[in-house]
C-alpha cells in the first residue's frame, strides 16, 4: 500500500517524487519511457529555467532525476492502463489501484503527471515517412540533416526555436507557416530573421510528404492564393502543439474540452485523493518551472489529504 503513487516521470513527476521523499511519504513514480525527463530530454537548450542558464534539457531531465534518486524515490517501469476505485480505509476514504499492463498497485492518493505528445499533421506520406525525413524533435534528430534541406512546420515558440537550431548545420532551412504571422516570442522572431539560411513561407500548409523511401519533396499549398508547389527538402519537422495524455483518465476525472485535467493551484482533481500536476493540467502556462512548482503543490495537497 502506497501514499502516493506518481503517474509520469517528467518535471512534474520529478519534483513530486523529491517532495514526497522529503515529507516521509511511501511513494512510487510509474513511468512509461526508459529515460526520466518527460519532453524537455527532447529540447537542445533551455534558457529560461531560473538560476540554469542555456543549459541542455537532457542534463537538466538527468539532475532532476539524479535528486530523486539521491532521496531513495522508487521507481517502476510500465503503462498505466487505468486507475480505479478498491476499496475504503478505516477513515471511510478511497483506495485506488493503479492498474499497468503487467502491475497492479494500491495507493491512498494518486498523481497524474502523465505530460502530453506531439500532434500530427495527419496528411499522406507522414505515418510512412516517420523516421525517414519526418521528425518531431529537432534537438533529436537534426544532426542527421547537417549540410541538408529541412522544414519546420509550425509558427509558435517550438517552431521557431526549432528552426534556429537546425539553421546552425543545415544548409537551408523552410519555415512553413499556414499565417502571415508568428506566434512565437518577439525575441526569437528576431533571432530567426536575422539568419541568412532560413526562408519563411507563410499563409501555406503542407498537403503531402513525398518520398522514394526518404522524404524527398512537399507538396505544399499557398491557402490565400490556392496554389500548389512542390518544395524539395531531406526532411520535415513537424512542430504544431502538444495534446495531454491523458485519455485513460478523462472518465475518472474532470477534463476540459480538449483532454486537459481541471484541477486547481492545489492539483486537486474533482475525484477526493487524485490530483494532476504539469503538461496535462489546465492552466495558462506550461513550462518546466510550472510543472516543477505543480509537483511540489500536489504533494503538499496530497499530505494535506492524508492527514485530516
Amino acid at each position: 500500500m502506497f501514499d502516493i503513487i506518481i503517474i509520469g516521470s517528467g518535471p512534474a513527476g520529478l519534483s513530486a517524487a523529491v517532495y514526497a521523499k522529503r515529507a516521509g511519504l511511501n511513494m512510487l513514480v510509474i513511468e512509461k519511457n526508459p529515460v526520466s525527463g518527460g519532453q524537455i530530454i527532447d529540447t537542445y537548450e533551455v534558457d529560461n529555467y531560473l538560476g540554469i542558464p542555456g543549459v541542455n534539457g537532457f542534463d537538466l531531465a538527468m539532475k532532476f532525476r539524479e535528486h530523486a534518486d539521491k532521496l531513495g524515490a522508487e521507481f517502476a517501469d510500465g503503462i498505466v492502463t487505468g486507475i480505479e476505485k478498491s476499496s475504503t480505509d478505516e477513515k471511510g476514504k478511497t483506495i485506488f489501484k493503479v492498474n499497468t499492463e503487467n502491475e497492479s498497485y494500491e495507493t491512498r492518493t494518486v498523481l497524474i503527471a502523465a505530460g502530453a505528445h506531439h500532434s500530427k499533421l495527419g496528411i499522406p506520406g507522414e505515418e510512412e515517412y516517420i523516421g525517414k525525413g519526418v521528425s518531431y524533435c529537432a534537438t533529436c534528430d537534426g544532426a542527421f540533416y547537417k549540410g541538408k534541406v529541412a522544414a519546420v512546420n509550425g509558427g509558435g515558440d517550438v517552431a521557431v526555436e526549432d528552426a534556429i537550431f537546425l539553421a546552425r548545420f543545415c544548409e537551408k532551412v523552410y519555415l512553413i507557416h499556414r499565417r502571415d504571422e508568428l506566434r512565437a516570442a518577439k525575441i526569437l522572431q528576431d533571432e530567426l530573421f536575422g539568419l541568412p539560411n532560413v526562408e519563411v513561407i507563410w499563409d501555406s500548409v503542407v498537403q503531402e510528404i513525398q518520398g522514394e523511401g526518404k522524404v524527398t519533396n512537399l507538396r505544399v499549398k499557398n491557402i490565400k492564393e490556392n496554389k500548389i508547389s512542390d518544395l524539395n527538402v531531406d526532411g520535415i519537422f513537424v512542430a504544431i502543439g502538444i495534446h495531454p495524455s491523458t485519455e485513460i483518465f478523462a472518465d475518472i476525472v474532470e477534463c476540459d474540452e480538449n483532454g486537459y485535467v481541471i484541477a486547481g493551484e492545489d492539483c486537486a482533481t474533482n475525484v477526493p485523493g487524485i490530483f494532476a500536476a504539469g503538461d496535462c493540467r489546465k492552466k495558462r502556462l506550461r513550462q518546466i518551472v510550472t510543472s516543477v512548482a505543480d509537483g511540489a503543490n500536489a504533494v503538499t495537497a496530497a499530505q494535506d489529504y492524508l492527514i485530516v
